[in-house]
This record gives C-alpha cells, structure tokens and sequence, in this order.
C-alpha cells in the first residue's frame, strides 16, 4: 500500500494562537501610547513673532508701492507737460519761419511779451496779497515746509479721541502743501514706525492713509510733552528748513515748568547763529481731567518759540 502524505495545514489551532497573541499586543501598545500632540512653546512663540514681522513688512511694503505709485505719477504728468511745451515750440518755431513779413512779425512778438509782462507783474502782485493774507490763519503762522505734530494719547484724550483727530485733520488742512510731515505721541513714539527718523511725504493719498491709521492709534502716554520734544527737536529740525511743531494735549503731569522750558530753549536754539530752528504751537483740549497746568505750561512755551496756544471750548 502507498503510504499517504500528510497534508500540513498553516491554519492550525496553534499558528492562529500565534496571531491572536500577536493582533493583542499590538492592540494593547495602542492602548497604551501618547499620541497627544506636544506643543513646543518657544517654536509657537517664534512663529508668532515671524508672522508679525511679516505682516509689519507687508504694510510696509504697501506703503512704499503707494509712494511709487505717486512719484510714478507724479513722472507722468512732467512728462506730459514737457512733451506739451515742446510741442508749442515747435509751432511757434514752424510761425516765425512761415512768417512773410519779419518786421511784423517782431512787433507782434514785442506786443506779446510787454502783455506777458504786465500779466506777470500782475500775477506777481496777487500772488504776494495771497501770502500775506494766508501767512496767519486763526492766528496761526502757516508758512512752514515741514510739519511734526506731538499729541498726548493717554486715557483722557482717548475718551475725545474723535475731536483730536478732527483737529489733526483742521491743522493739515491749513498746510494745504507741505514737503513733509510727522506725527508723534508725547514720549516721542512715531505713529509709523517704518518712518521714523525721516518725514512721510505729503501727498494726498497719504494724508488720508495716516488719518485712518490715526484714528485707532492707541499708544502709552505720560501726559507730557518734554520726551516727544527731545524727538522731534533732535531728529527733525535742521536750520535750513522751515518747521512748525504742534503740541496736542489736555493736562500736564510733569514736575517744574522750568526744566522744560530751559531744555526747550536749548534745543530749538542754533548753536551757530542763534536763531530759532522749529515754531511751536499749542492746541489745548478740555476733557474730564482738564486742569490749568496744560495752558500754563503751553502759553509760555509758544511765546518764547514764535508760536501760538490755541484752547479749544467745551463742545
């Protein structure tokens, strides 16, 4: 007889024990294992601090395609004009050669400039009325090219925050045409950071761009007008521009009056000449914690620099 051969069978009883063990370990390290995400504050922190700096960079970088974007403008309409001007001479230049009588056309061109003449004597005439008309306005000497406004931001003015931005805006509008302007709060921090140390151009689109900012503008103040002084003297006036400085506040917190008014004495002074290098006006607000010490204070400084204390009534 031919002897059978065992069939093996991998499906035994014991191989399926094998894997039953095997299938409950597995199941129980699961069981048993963290899988809870750890968080790692210091890489958090630095990913938030990354983002801001991006973020900052990003309104930075907007603010700098808007002034291209105004310079570029601004190229554009020269360009215009100049390509105008050269085409008027051309023309005048095609009617002289096709003039038939040069004596004639000589004395057209002698009555022409004596009208130009008058005409610009005249224009000369209106346009000195207009500067010593708009020279002051509400008493206020407007005839500066370069503008830094100093305004308090601590809690009071906060509460009137509405009006001081309305008055920033009034202030502006008597600069109709300024080179540069600033805007500080009164420990002398810059309302743009990315322009500190040098004048944001005055354009419209800018103007309307710090006011918006302006309006939420939410800064640590002491009340006190001597830190943004030091700025404003030491970082923006030179002698040879003409530079107006306008303090906005309500109360003075301040020590002596003394100190600050020495300490603005000596900076505002050109050590060379001994001329005065900024004006420095005032704009006094009442709020619920209005005292007299602001006036005091402001009346004496705008004296002696050139400038004018405006105090503003209860509205």
């Amino acid at each position: 007889m031919k002897p059978q051969r065992r069939t093996f069978d991998i499906f035994s009883l014991s191989f399926l024990d094998v894997v039953s063990c095997g299938f409950g370990a597995v199941i129980l390290l699961v069981l048993i294992s963290d899988f809870s995400e750890a968080v790692v504050p210091q890489l958090q922190a630095r990913t938030e601090a990354l983002l801001r700096a991006i973020l900052a960079a990003e309104a930075e970088a907007d603010d700098l395609l808007a002034d291209l974007a105004d310079r570029q403008a601004e190229a554009a309409s020269r360009e215009t004009t100049l390509a105008r001007l050269r085409a008027a001479a051309a023309a005048a230049r095609r009617s002289v050669r096709t003039s038939k009588d040069e004596n004639l056309v000589l004395d057209k061109n002698l009555a022409g400039l004596t009208l130009v003449e008058q005409s610009v004597k005249r224009a000369a005439v209106q346009q000195e009325t207009a500067q010593e008309s708009d020279e002051e306005v509400g008493g206020i000497p407007v005839d500066s090219d370069y503008v830094v406004f100093i305004v308090d931001t601590s809690g009071s003015m906060q509460q009137i925050w509405g009006r001081v931005t309305r008055e920033l805006e009034n202030v502006m509008t008597i600069h109709p045409k300024i080179t540069g302007f600033q805007i500080l709060n009164d420990n002398g921090a810059h309302l743009i950071s990315g322009y500190a140390g040098r004048w944001i151009p005055d354009t419209p689109r800018r103007r309307q761009n710090v006011i918006r900012l302006f309006r939420t503008w939410n800064s640590t103040s002491n009340s006190s007008p001597v830190e943004g002084l030091h700025v404003a003297l030491q970082r923006y006036a030179r002698p040879n521009i003409k530079l107006s400085i306008y303090i906005f506040g309500d109360d003075y917190t301040g020590g002596s009056y003394d100190p600050v008014i020495e300490a603005l004495h000596r900076l505002n002074t050109n050590a060379a000449t001994g001329k005065r290098l900024a004006k420095v006006h005032a704009v006094g607000f009442v709020s619920p914690h209005t005292t007299d010490r602001f006036p005091i204070l402001m009346r004496e400084l705008t004296r002696q620099n050139g400038g004018t204390f405006v105090a503003l009534p209860v509205q």
